[in-house]
C-alpha cells in the first residue's frame, strides 16, 4: 500500500511551507505572564498571502475556485502553520467552508464559497467551549417558526469570533419527532446575538456567544444529517495537525539548544538522560503523526472499517492532547530557566500547547468517546 501523498497534498504543503517562511512565532504575552495581555485579531497580512496562494480554498471545488482537495492537505498545511503559531482562523475557516460546500445547499455555496476562498468574508464555528462529556450542539437550541429558526443559548470560547463575519453555530433542533443537530450561519451583526470578551490561555481573543430568540432564515441553516459530526471531526483532527506542527518545532528548538549548551565541557545534548527524554519526545511526535494521518485519510475517504471515522478522529486527539504536554514540558525542563525567559519563544509555545490539548475536549474526553464507540462496535 502506497503511504505518500499526493502531488497535489505535497504542493499545497510546499505553498505553506513559502508563506509561512519568516513569519516569527507571536509576540504577544500569555495573561498569566502579563495581565490583559491580549491579541488583537489575527494577522491580515498573513491572511491575504494566504488567499493568493489559494490556501483559504482547499477544499473547494474548482467551481467556487478551490481545488478541490481533502482533509489530509488541509491537515498539512495546518501543520505548518503550527510550526509559527500562525495568527490567522485558517482550521475554523477552511472547516466551516468545507461544510458549506459538503452539506449546505446549492444557494449557500454559490453565495458563501467563491468569496470565502478568496479571503473577503472570514467564517468561525462556534465549537470550542464544550467538552467531550458536554456536546458544544447542546448550548444552543434552535426551533422553527415557518421560514425562520429561532435561536437560545450560550457557547463560550468560540475562536476569532470579533473578527469573523459569519459564525457556524451548531444547535439542537427542538423537534417532537428527532433530537438531530443543524448547523445555523449567524452573521456576527445580528439582532440578539452579544459578544462577551474572554481570552485563551494562549492569550488570544475569545468570545462567549450569547443567542437570545436570534432569528435566522431557513436558507441560512444546513439541516443534513451527520453535518455537525463531520464538521466537529474535520476541526478535531486541525487541532492535532496544529498540534504536530508546533511539537515538531519545540522538539527541534530542543535540540538545537541542547546541542551548544554545554555543561561540564561537554553540550548537554550528550548527556544519557537528555537523549533519553528527547527520544521519548519523538516517538511522541511519529505517534501524533501516525493517528493524525488516520484520521485524516478516515474523513478524507470515507472508508468502511469496525470503527466509525469518529474511532480514529479520537485516537488522534488522545495522541495530540497528551503528546504536545509532554513534549513543551520536557523542552521546558531541558531549557532550564532560559525556557521562562519571555525574550525567547518557547513559553509562547506553551502557552499554545496547552491551548490545543484543551481545544474541543481534553484526552479524558475522548477516551471516554473512544470507550463508547469501541462497546458499540466491539473488535476481532
Amino acid at each position: 500500500m502506497d503511504f505518500t501523498f499526493s502531488e497535489e497534498q505535497q504542493a499545497a504543503a510546499e505553498a505553506a511551507r513559502g508563506v509561512f517562511s519568516g513569519v516569527a512565532p507571536d509576540a504577544v504575552p500569555s495573561p498569566a505572564l502579563t495581565t490583559g495581555a491580549v491579541a488583537e485579531g489575527f494577522d491580515r497580512a498573513l491572511w491575504a498571502r494566504l488567499a493568493d496562494a489559494d490556501l483559504l480554498s482547499l477544499l473547494l471545488d474548482e467551481a467556487h475556485g478551490g481545488a478541490g482537495l481533502d482533509a489530509i492537505a488541509l491537515c498539512l498545511v495546518l501543520r505548518e502553520a503550527g510550526r509559527v503559531l500562525a495568527r490567522v482562523p485558517l482550521l475554523e475557516h477552511s472547516a466551516a467552508a468545507a461544510a458549506v460546500r459538503a452539506h449546505g445547499g446549492k444557494e449557500q455555496a454559490e453565495r458563501l464559497l467563491a468569496r470565502a476562498g478568496r479571503g473577503e468574508l472570514v467564517l468561525t464555528v462556534a465549537a470550542q467551549g464544550r467538552t467531550g462529556h458536554e456536546p458544544a450542539e447542546r448550548a444552543v437550541t434552535a426551533r422553527r417558526d415557518g421560514r425562520v429558526w429561532l435561536l437560545d443559548g450560550v457557547q463560550t470560547a468560540v475562536p476569532w469570533a470579533y473578527d469573523a463575519d459569519l459564525i457556524v453555530v451548531p444547535a439542537r433542533a427542538e423537534e417532537e419527532a428527532a433530537d438531530r443537530t443543524v448547523l445555523a450561519l449567524v452573521p456576527r451583526e445580528t439582532a440578539g446575538l452579544v459578544l462577551a470578551e474572554q481570552v485563551s490561555t494562549s492569550g488570544e481573543r475569545l468570545a462567549e456567544l450569547r443567542l437570545e430568540s436570534v432569528r435566522i432564515d431557513a436558507d441560512e441553516v444546513i439541516e443534513a444529517d451527520g453535518a455537525w459530526e463531520w464538521l466537529h471531526a474535520l476541526l478535531v483532527t486541525g487541532t492535532c495537525a496544529l498540534a504536530l506542527g508546533l511539537g515538531e518545532q519545540v522538539l527541534r528548538m530542543t535540540g538545537d539548544y541542547t546541542g551548544k549548551r554545554e555543561q561540564f565541557g561537554y553540550p548537554i545534548a550528550t548527556f544519557q538522560a537528555v537523549a533519553v527524554q528527547a527520544a521519548d519526545r519523538y516517538i511522541d511526535l511519529r505517534a501524533m503523526e501516525a493517528t493524525l494521518w488516520q484520521a485524516a485519510w478516515r474523513i478524507a475517504s470515507g472508508a468502511p472499517g469496525a470503527l466509525p471515522a469518529a474511532g480514529d478522529v479520537a485516537v488522534a486527539k488522545i495522541w495530540a492532547a497528551e503528546g504536545v504536554r509532554r513534549v513543551v514540558q520536557t523542552a521546558q525542563h531541558l531549557h532550564g530557566g532560559f525556557g521562562a525567559d519571555t525574550d525567547y519563544p518557547l513559553h509562547r509555545y506553551h502557552a499554545w500547547a496547552k491551548q490545543l490539548e484543551l481545544a474541543l475536549g481534553p484526552a479524558a474526553a475522548y477516551e471516554e468517546r473512544l470507550g463508547d464507540l469501541l462497546a458499540a462496535h466491539p473488535l476481532g
